[in-house]
């Protein structure tokens, strides 16, 4: 059985040098995972395409095709599907936004996936198998302990040249907090931790010294988190991830991730208003100590990657210089900025619809780089050059200089991240798929909509 497994063209992420083609991020998880459930089946082969660094073979052989689908890449991913289900292949679409929106999504397929695939995957294979796929394959509801029995992921399947950091290792799932915009809690409502003894069997596979973590909070049980750093320190690997600020205010776990290894943290950071973070439920972390973390995350050899949001209901146009300026004072190492977004299934998503705010359901426009809803404290069209002047300001090569000139060591990486910024910087304003978007879509989205605005994107080349 052939098996064609994809991820759709996330643009933002893709960096291009003539015609070679990198991702900026991370190799992501998803489909090395879902190979692994059925790996030990020999009649069973898999294809892996993550259309940020490959094109999809149009014209693959192929007995399945599973797409996973995120809100921003949803509609290259009916496209897609639009296309193999014409070639007679059955197509299996899931992911977060399948999840949020499966009457949609099922308009796309001969099956949906809903809930996290490591329960169903292999039903879904079996079925395919001796084609009797059922309409919907549905995850149990999450217990309080994660999934045990995850296999390591098939690293060998992707294009690890692709990729900044080609090996990634999860550790834990869902999150403790709940911020308005984050899709996290409406997917995962419990934070789940691996069994320590898989993470370190998943580290020890990865064939390098580096690999990155993806959990967007895996150090919220602080005592699991330091039986688990500690179990690191050993294995002598370099790896980077996401925290909250709130890390900080724990000397001992920032002293075990100096130890275990870690090189680089990101920090949603999301805003320099106290009164912002507290309404997007936001309000653990605190702006004044922004520059305290800064200092401890320098001192223990962490480089920082800042995230800033633009378009909160207290947010007004002097947001963007107020937040540009203390960026260079707190010496973020590499910031990154977006545009606050409404995605299906977040509370934010209802409350500004409820509040008759969307100005677009068309979700190619839901990658946080469009504003698709109406502003409170200015014009959508100043929310939308504010950010780019934000990123435009932030990557001036002085502005990278002032910022970065302490990073001891690591100063050849900090500095080569601010110039892959300047990249995009120079894509933001010159690619017009960046632009805000002209066409108010109404919630029920027709299927001949989709087909009309996705058909050109799936036979065209990417």
């Amino acid at each position: 059985m052939r098996i064609l497994l994809i991820m759709p063209d996330a643009a933002m992420h893709k960096l291009k040098f003539g015609d070679f083609v990198r991702s900026s991020r991370e190799a992501p998880l998803t489909l090395t995972t879902l190979a692994a459930f059925t790996g030990n089946d020999p009649d069973i082969t898999y294809r892996l395409v993550d259309e940020s660094i490959d094109r999809v073979p149009l014209d693959a052989e192929a007995d399945l095709v599973g797409i996973s689908v995120m809100t921003g890449t949803a509609r290259r991913a009916y496209a897609l599907a639009d296309h193999f289900r014409r070639r007679g292949i059955k197509v299996v679409l899931g992911g977060v936004h399948v999840s949020m929106m499966p009457d949609e999504a099922r308009q796309f397929a001969d099956s949906i996936v809903l809930g996290m695939g490591e329960h169903t995957w292999a039903a879904v294979v079996a079925d395919a198998k001796v084609n009797a796929l059922k309409p919907e394959y549905r995850a149990p509801a999450e217990t309080g302990e994660f999934y045990e029995g995850i296999p390591t992921p098939r690293y060998d399947l992707l294009r690890r040249s692709g990729y900044n950091l080609p090996y990634t290792v999860a550790f834990s799932r869902g999150c403790v907090h709940a911020c308005d915009f984050c899709t996290v809690p409406a997917v995962w409502p419990r934070f789940q931790k691996r069994p320590i003894a898989d993470i370190l069997r998943d580290i020890k596979a990865v064939p390098a010294k580096l690999f990155a973590v993806n959990d967007v909070s895996p150090f919220d049980d602080v005592e699991w988190a330091k039986e688990l750093l500690t179990a690191m320190i050993p294995l002598k690997k370099k790896w980077g991830g996401l925290a909250t600020t709130a890390i900080a205010r724990d000397p001992e776990l920032v002293n075990l991730l100096r130890k275990s290894g870690c090189k680089f943290l990101l920090f949603g950071f999301e805003s320099v208003s106290q009164s912002s973070l507290k309404r997007i439920y936001k309000g653990f972390n605190k702006q004044d100590e922004y520059a305290e973390l800064m200092k401890l995350m320098h001192a223990n050899g962490i480089i920082v990657q800042g995230c800033f949001v633009f378009g909160f209901d207290d947010d007004t146009p002097e947001i963007f210089k107020e937040t540009v300026n203390r960026v260079q004072e707190l010496q973020v190492d590499i910031p990154r900025y977006s545009i606050y977004t409404p995605y299906p299934g977040t509370r934010l998503f209802e409350r500004l619809e409820s509040e008759k705010r969307i100005l677009s359901y068309d979700w190619g426009d839901y990658d946080t780089m469009h504003v698709v809803f109406r502003p409170q404290g200015m014009s959508a069209a100043e929310l939308y050059e504010g950010f780019r002047w934000s990123y435009r300001e932030t990557f001036k090569i002085m502005n990278i200089v002032r910022r970065v000139a302490g990073s001891g060591l690591w100063f050849p990486v900090t500095f080569a991240g601010n110039l892959t910024y300047r990249i995009f910087v120079k894509r933001l304003y010159a690619n017009k798929g960046f632009e805000m978007p002209v066409n108010q879509l109404s919630p029920g989205l027709a299927k001949a909509a989709w087909r009309e605005r996705g058909e050109a994107l799936a036979i065209g080349t990417r």
